[in-house]
This record gives structure tokens, C-alpha cells and sequence, in this order.
């Protein structure tokens, strides 16, 4: 069966390039535009892996990452941060997510971190 990957990112063209490269992959893939999609999305289905950009016009992915490692439900599901600003030792004091990326990213450096946490 086909491992599903949420994709929270507000910015539609990177959202696209990634839904692009991990339906490639053939990864099912369910994009949210922000932290309210996001949310209505997890009460209808809980994916395998996570891809959460930092700012969200409607809230942080701090915040999401936080409260999905924080429930006995959620916390296994790896989650790969992703943000614009060059200050992942900060984030990675304030989440416990498995990974960090910089954007803009290397395609294949990308796709194989997906992998990794895939295979775990």
C-alpha cells in the first residue's frame, strides 16, 4: 500500500514541486495550505509521514509538530520541518521532529530523507 505524506506549506508553488516529487515517487500525497486544513485532515485519516513548513499564515508548524509528539497517537509519525530561515538549531531546541530542511532544497537530498524516514 502506497505510504501517505501531508504536505503543510502555504506557499502553493513549493507545495506543488513537492506534491510533484513524491507523487513521482508514488507516495500518496495530501497538501494543506494551512494549520486549519491541516487539522481537518488529521480527524479523517492519519498519514505516515509529515513535511510541515515553519510559518503558517494561521498558525506555526512549531506548534503542530508539538502537539502531534505530545499525543499518544500521533507521536510516531515522522515529521520533516521545513523553513526558509537559516536558524534550524533554534527550531530543533523548540520540536522534536526526526528532520530539518532548508528551503530552498536539493531535490534528491530531499526524496531520500523522505525514504529514510519511511523505511523506520
Amino acid at each position: 500500500m502506497e505510504k501517505c505524506i501531508y504536505v503543510v506549506e502555504d506557499n502553493a508553488a513549493i507545495r506543488d514541486v513537492i506534491e510533484f516529487l513524491l507523487t513521482e515517487e508514488k507516495y500518496q500525497v495530501k497538501t494543506c495550505p494551512n494549520v486549519t486544513n491541516f487539522w481537518q485532515q488529521m480527524k479523517k485519516h492519519t498519514p505516515d509521514m509529515i513535511v510541515l513548513d515553519i510559518m503558517l499564515p494561521d498558525g506555526n508548524g512549531l506548534d503542530i509538530c508539538n502537539q502531534l509528539k505530545k499525543n499518544v497517537k500521533t507521536y510516531h509519525i515522522p515529521i520533516l520541518m521545513m523553513s526558509a530561515n537559516n536558524h534550524l538549531n533554534a527550531v530543533k531546541a523548540k520540536c522534536d521532529a526526526e528532520d530539518f530542511i532548508n528551503k530552498p532544497f536539493d531535490i534528491n537530498d530531499f526524496i531520500n530523507r523522505i525514504g529514510h524516514h519511511l523505511q523506520n
